[in-house]
C-alpha cells in the first residue's frame, strides 16, 4: 500500500451555508480519505485529509472549486506527516 500523507486545506471565499462541509465529507467518503473539515470563526473551512498523494490532489482539486453553491477565492495546502485518522468527519 502506498504511503499516506495529510493534506492541510484552508479555504476561504463564500463557503459557509452552502453545503461546503458535506459536499467535502461526501467526495472524501468517496475517495477513501479520512479526516475532517469544519467552519472557522472567520468565515473559512479548514479541513484535514490523510490518503495517498493521489487520492489528496484529487481531493485538494474538488476544494478549489467546492460544491458549486457559493464560491472559493482561494485554497492553501500544507503538507504533513499523516496523522492516523481512521474515518473522515464533520466538526461542529
Amino acid at each position: 500500500m502506498e504511503n499516506r500523507i495529510l493534506y492541510r486545506i484552508h479555504v476561504t471565499g463564500f463557503v459557509q451555508g452552502v453545503g461546503f462541509r458535506w459536499s467535502a465529507a461526501r467526495e472524501a467518503w468517496k475517495r477513501d480519505i479520512t479526516g475532517f473539515v469544519k467552519n472557522m470563526p472567520d468565515g473559512s473551512v479548514y479541513l484535514e485529509a490523510e490518503g495517498t498523494r493521489e487520492q489528496l490532489e484529487g481531493f485538494a482539486a474538488w476544494c478549489r472549486h467546492g460544491p458549486g453553491r457559493g464560491f472559493v477565492d482561494n485554497t492553501e495546502v500544507v503538507e504533513a506527516p499523516a496523522a492516523g485518522y481512521r474515518e473522515f468527519r464533520i466538526e461542529h
